[in-house]
């Protein structure tokens, strides 16, 4: 998996991580299970397959999803989450209720326009039993602040 080198900060890294909309969108949809790339195709458009099928790779290179070629003709792929990529599954979440809590969409709007709701909708599984409450991180201790240094440097 790549490292992360924007300044150090895990926020900054998970940002790298995610990239863009698309790849939570992605862990959304196989959050449910795996999925071939058709079916991510359909319930992720308008994603066209050129941008879907780089993130999918990116996603595979960062070890949060894992795909499955079970050959044959026709190919037969299936992506699947990984146990780390189940750890975005709690900012997936996060995301679904400010979504609610600024109105941006409603379920309703998913299931008029596509015909179903997401895998993920609160209108299709029960209450909130997968996600993990996250691990609390203890505060670093404050560094010791700089002794002043009133010497002077000449040239």
């Amino acid at each position: 998996m790549r490292r992360r080198k924007i300044d150090g900060c895990p926020i900054a890294g998970a940002l790298q991580l995610i990239g863009d909309k698309w790849t939570m969108l992605v862990v959304r949809d196989l959050f449910a299970g795996p999925k071939r790339t058709t079916e991510l195709l359909d319930d992720l458009h308008p994603i066209s397959s050129r941008t879907l099928m780089g993130r999918l790779r990116e996603m595979e290179q960062d070890a949060l999803i894992l795909r499955n070629n079970y050959g044959g003709l026709p190919r037969r792929v299936e992506y699947e989450l990984t146990e780390r990529g189940r750890r975005l599954v709690p900012l997936l979440d996060a995301l679904m209720k400010v979504g609610q809590v600024l109105e941006c969409n409603e379920c309703q709007d998913r299931k008029d326009s596509a015909g179903y709701y997401c895998d993920f909708c609160p209108e299709q599984r029960p209450a909130m039993q997968f996600i993990e409450e996250p691990e609390i991180i203890e505060p670093r201790p404050e560094p010791a602040p700089r002794r002043k240094d009133d010497s002077i440097v000449l040239l």
